[in-house]
């Protein structure tokens, strides 16, 4: 049916051989997470009328009440704001984060450098304009704690910054952006939020972007007062064509209800103009489809390790994202890994990948990506910037079966590069 090299074949049969007990633990959380969200369902009464059509105000829009309540259970918070209308997951973010802080708040990142995008909203690093509103423009205060050598959390130097002054947040990047760091899990955000509600007056904020559903826990179930991500990555399981969640505790959900749309409004208006069924089906469908972009994850570690190459995490290792980072160490070799990955796309199979200036980025990236909608990183998807160490960052997967198709047409681009290195 699909023509690869031999070669890759048997390393197919050998990496699903080799990873054939993690599936199992794989599947044991996945089956965990999909059952909690069907009780949240059925807890709250989810029924097909209202999935209809909200139009104008949207006053007294139930679809729209009864899903904050649905994923508010499911991630184990007190309250949710679940909307089509964030455009994306640094909007999310940034909503949440203006939402709660006011001017002289400090934020305390303590995972080190935010990832590139969030950068411009906090206003560090290079950005074009010094006024296009960011949190320092509002007199809002930014400080970091770095991460270990290790690349894990630095617990005594959060502890020390806490002591040395008041901070409003505590900020934590769960995923690793363009970093090989290891994805933080929700054990260590456990450890943070007893450290940070240590002292008065200190929250605790989580991206939780690529993290949601991997564990059985998430952030808000250990006490983590709020947090944000993109519904066209892990909970929007490959159906919702837009949007993104805020979640935690309902006092901070609250004020950021009135940041989405505004003061003395809030959560209370906002159409849902047909899209409640989609948003519906698609937090419903997410733990299984994580359950599958995990699976891909690991099968890429370990055909990728058969043709010589590290990757993070290893296929064995516990899994806090569904990112998988493959170290290839050469410019050719990451351009060959995308653009294999792209002949095995549903969508745009056709197309080739090249390298170029993407807005928010300080490097040429390439990305390779065929997805029913655009930008869904839950939908398979690889990219990377050009520079050292010439990783790519490999994520999702909406069914295994597929997705192990794309992946070994990218191990076979790269060992055409290599077979042309001894030649």
């Amino acid at each position: 049916m699909f023509k690869f090299d031999e070669r890759i074949k048997k390393y197919s049969e050998q990496a699903l051989k080799n990873i054939s007990p993690r599936f199992a633990s794989l599947d044991e959380v996945t089956e965990y997470n999909q059952q909690k969200m069907l009780k949240a369902f059925i807890d709250n009464n989810v029924s097909e009328s209202i999935f209809a059509e909200s139009t104008g105000y949207g006053y007294n829009d139930r679809g729209r009440e009864i899903i904050d309540r649905v994923f508010a259970q499911a991630v184990g918070a007190e309250d949710a704001l679940v909307r089509h209308n964030f455009t994306c997951g640094t909007h999310t973010l940034t909503v949440a984060l203006f939402g709660v802080l006011r001017p002289g708040n400090v934020m305390l990142s303590v995972t080190g450098r935010p990832y590139d995008t969030i950068l411009p909203v906090i206003g560090v690093g290079s950005t074009e304009n010094e006024n296009m509103g960011s949190l320092r423009n509002y007199g809002i205060k930014y400080d970091e704690v770095a991460l270990g050598e290790d690349g894990r959390i630095d617990y005594e130097k959060i502890e020390e910054r806490l002591r040395n002054g008041p901070v409003k947040m505590v900020y934590i990047q769960r995923s690793r952006g363009y970093s090989l760091r290891p994805t933080v899990s929700v054990a260590e955000i456990k450890k943070v939020v007893d450290i940070a509600h240590r002292y008065e007056g200190t929250m605790v904020m989580v991206d939780n972007c690529y993290g949601e559903w991997t564990e059985k826990l998430e952030p808000t179930d250990v006490g983590a007062d709020i947090i944000a991500g993109s519904l066209i990555k892990n909970p929007g399981g490959g159906i919702a064509k837009t949007g993104g969640y805020i979640a935690g505790k309902s006092k901070y959900v609250e004020m950021c209800a009135y940041r989405m749309t505004t003061p003395g409004l809030g959560r209370e208006v906002g159409a849902t103009l047909g899209q409640s069924r989609e948003l519906y089906m698609g937090i419903f469908n997410g733990p299984h489809v994580v359950g599958e972009a995990l699976k891909t994850a690991v099968f890429t570690s370990e055909i990728m390790k058969l043709l010589g190459f590290g990757s993070t995490p290893e296929a064995f290792e516990d899994r806090h994202d569904i990112i998988e980072a493959v170290k290839l160490g050469r410019e050719d070799l990451l351009i060959a890994f995308c653009q294999g990955l792209q002949k095995g796309a549903p969508v745009d199979s056709f197309v080739t990948p090249e390298p170029w200036d993407m807005p928010g980025y300080d490097n040429k990236v390439i990305m390779s990506a065929g997805a029913f909608t655009l930008g869904s990183s839950i939908e398979l998807s690889a990219d990377a910037p050009l520079r050292e160490p010439f990783a790519v960052w490999l994520q999702g997967g909406l069914n295994f079966h597929s997705a192990k198709i794309a992946v070994m047409y990218a191990a076979q681009e790269v060992l055409k590069v290599l077979d042309k290195d001894v030649m």
